[in-house]
């Protein structure tokens, strides 16, 4: 199956990381429920931060519930200007997969650059949005990138930025902004699945359909792709652990059905455990 692969290296990850054999541990252990993080009615445990403004200010309604759909809008915009927008859950995690269901439509809104044409993302391991600064343009985080096809032209999706950070990529610090994934393209306003596994400071996946299209390590603050920011909450070497998940808003109109969150953080210690969860959450 395509998933075997995936779920063998997270044990042996799992085991190098804690030191532990895997032979003691239980198969038979359930996948916990999925945390709802997106409720369908509000974004009440949601924190809005979007740049030339104050975090908790949702400038011109820019993210909304709508239909059972959290959605990014931007008819209250006169022109775009580079505000880039994230909304942040109100409580950070370490270990776990998150499922994120998302689809692009309408059309970008006036001022939008052209590299952000069907571009949104889900940020992982953020720094707190208390921590970002009026003008800053990006939390400091790992950024699981979202893009959308224009009916011809591939165009991968579940890519993978850093923003005030670096990972080690193919066993090499890797230092770009930006690198592509594997996937096929998601083109015209069709729903996607994106799942991300994420494993503290060691290992993080982006997974689509069940096969792995991108995988990292080592996930580290460093480097630049991020503007006006706190120096105090920027130290370079600093491994991730955990963090803060944050939706994008880079002016082109995405809708969000889904955004769930099964926390592994009580299988860490227990790597055949955390097999048996993952293979029963990634199908």
């Amino acid at each position: 199956m395509k998933i075997k692969p995936i779920i063998l290296s997270l044990i042996t990850l799992s085991a190098l990381s804690c030191g532990m054999s895997t032979g003691g541990d239980r198969k038979d252990v359930k996948a916990p429920s999925p945390i709802q993080l997106f409720n369908g009615k509000d974004i009440v445990d949601w924190t809005p931060k979007i740049r030339l403004h104050e975090t908790g200010e949702n400038y011109a309604q820019t993210f909304r519930v709508e239909d059972g759909l959290l959605k990014v809008r931007y008819d209250g915009y006169e022109d775009f200007d580079q505000q880039y927008g994230h909304l942040a859950y109100n409580k950070p995690f370490g270990y776990y997969v998150l499922r994120v269901e998302y689809r692009f439509v309408e059309s970008q809104a006036k001022g939008g650059e052209g590299w952000a044409w069907r571009n949104s993302g889900a940020m992982l391991h953020g720094q707190s949005p208390q921590s970002m600064l009026k003008d800053q343009d990006f939390p400091i985080s790992i950024e699981g990138q979202f893009l959308g096809g224009d009916g011809t032209s591939d165009r991968t999706t579940s890519n993978l930025c850093t923003p005030g950070t670096h990972v080690y990529y193919m066993n090499e610090l890797f230092t770009p902004h930006c690198t592509s994934s594997t996937s096929k393209t998601y083109h015209g306003d069709q729903w996607v699945t994106a799942d991300f596994v994420v494993l503290g400071d060691s290992i993080v996946r982006h997974v689509l359909e069940g096969t792995t299209v991108l995988e990292y390590t080592k996930p580290q603050i460093g480097g630049d792709n991020v503007s006006e920011f706190d120096k105090n909450a920027k130290t370079d070497g600093k491994t991730l652990k955990e963090g803060y998940i944050y939706l994008q808003s880079e002016s082109h109109p995405i809708d969000f059905r889904k955004v769930e969150l099964y926390d592994l953080s009580e299988y860490k210690k227990s790597p055949e455990q955390l097999n048996n969860v993952i293979q029963q959450i990634i199908k």
